[in-house]
């Protein structure tokens, strides 16, 4: 897998994002807390696509909320590489780049409707663990947090 840091408004990345945008939508509604391609381009947010053979796997980012705490954004395999490590290998590549920016903790927020328990098997499969909400975020019976301690 090879990840680039990227534009997640390249024309490339629009259908995979638009389809995760529409299917969170679907599933969750107005408490879908994904963000769209503006929101990918903060400049607290950096945007990685990972590639197989040159073909777009999927992507992933990490937002900085700050100096030691990072966030796990739209992560998504493409429908073609589930099942294949794609989003494994999205998931460590943010992991390790938390490590490398010396982080010590990485959370995220996850739906908790049936379409989500792949991936929240996928991050308890790696350490993330129940937490609070974080940031600016509410509570409620459409989502979860989730965070990794990583300074085991």
């Amino acid at each position: 897998m090879d990840f680039r840091q990227d534009d997640p408004t390249a024309p490339y990345v629009a259908d995979l994002l638009a389809h995760h945008l529409e299917e969170l939508r679907s599933v969750m509604g107005e408490h879908a807390q994904a963000l769209d391609a503006s929101g990918l381009s903060a400049a607290s947010v950096t945007f990685w696509t990972a590639w197989h053979n040159d073909e777009l796997a999927g992507f992933g980012a990490l937002k900085q909320l700050d100096e030691t705490h990072g966030e796990v954004k739209s992560m998504r395999a493409a429908p073609t590489a589930r099942r294949t490590g794609a989003g494994r290998a999205i998931l460590n590549h943010i992991i390790a780049e938390g490590r490398k920016r010396g982080y010590a903790r990485l959370s995220l927020e996850t739906g908790t409707a049936p379409l989500h328990v792949p991936a929240v098997t996928l991050y308890r499969s790696v350490g993330f663990v129940s937490c609070a909400p974080f940031a600016d975020y509410q509570a409620s019976p459409h989502n979860q947090f989730l965070s990794l301690d990583l300074l085991r």
